[in-house]
């Protein structure tokens, strides 16, 4: 029974080390959200919006954004992800051209990217997920409230 407890418990420390869970993965790069590139479009009776992103070249992504209604462009956004000085993807995005303010990855994988800054009024976090030719973009609060969220299709 001891050695089967002292077994049982190797494994747990085995399987608590950092060498063996997620941190053991590199750190994320900007590369690791080339899903992201493309052209994506959403229309809902006469609202519009488009979305583009380049793929990754040179450890960045640009992209930006408009929306309007009918032949009317009512927004648009300048957008781009690159690493901050720790090395880890931020997402920068600049609503009416205005000064960037910078999100910070805080989760990832193949389809999904959140990105969190809790010092801004409004979005404190951004989610992007991809399902085969759909894009998903969600903006909220840090818990999830106020949540606004966008489907996109691939063009």
């Amino acid at each position: 029974m001891t050695s089967f407890f002292a077994a049982g418990l190797g494994l747990l420390l085995i399987a608590a080390s950092p060498a063996a869970g997620p941190a053991a993965r590199s750190p994320a790069t900007v590369d690791d959200l080339a899903w992201i590139a493309g052209d994506w479009s959403r229309e809902e009776g006469e609202r519009w919006t488009e979305e583009r992103w380049t793929a990754p070249r040179g450890g960045v992504m640009l992209g930006h954004s408009r929306s309007g209604r009918g032949t009317a462009m009512r927004e648009f956004e300048f957008l781009r992800m690159q690493a901050d000085a720790d090395g880890v993807p931020v997402y920068l995005a600049q609503p009416g051209g205005r000064a960037p303010v910078a999100f910070r990855l805080t989760q990832h994988d193949a389809t999904s990217a959140t990105f969190d800054n809790p010092a801004h009024d409004y979005p404190q976090r951004i989610v992007y997920a991809r399902e085969g030719q759909r894009l998903t973009a969600t903006i909220s609060m840090i818990d999830g409230s106020q949540a606004m969220t966008w489907t996109f299709v691939g063009r």
